[in-house]
């Protein structure tokens, strides 16, 4: 049953927030749901994404701040890497003329709801 919910939560953050993927990783890099981006290889998208958040939050862990989010500009499109609690990370692929603010603000709610159900 979680696992509808978790589904259905992550579709409706595609449409909510007019986002290309969602996907909901686990902090080790495995896939708990969601779409990856077309054409990429699941395993190894969802494992980079993990590191990749995990070398940020490294990275800047003398700045004493704490990490926000990790956004990936590519020619086209970016990819928004953030955490969901301390168990997940969500992976958000959009296009290059959506707000991250208003995606990131798009995000509170949804985020709580999906940390509930983890």
């Amino acid at each position: 049953m979680a696992a509808n919910t978790i589904e259905r939560l992550l579709n409706d953050i595609k449409e909510d927030l007019d986002v290309d993927e969602v996907t909901l990783i686990s902090r080790s890099g495995m896939h708990i749901g969601g779409d990856v981006p077309e054409n990429a290889h699941l395993e190894t998208f969802v494992a980079m994404s993990a590191i990749l958040l995990g070398a940020a939050e490294t990275a800047t862990s003398e700045l004493e701040e704490e990490l926000s989010h990790v956004v990936v500009e590519l020619k086209r499109s970016r990819v928004l890497v953030m955490n969901n609690g301390p168990t997940a990370l969500l992976a958000v692929k959009m296009s290059k003329k959506c707000d991250i603010e208003d995606i990131l603000e798009g995000l509170k709610e949804p985020i709580d709801d999906l940390q509930g159900i983890l």
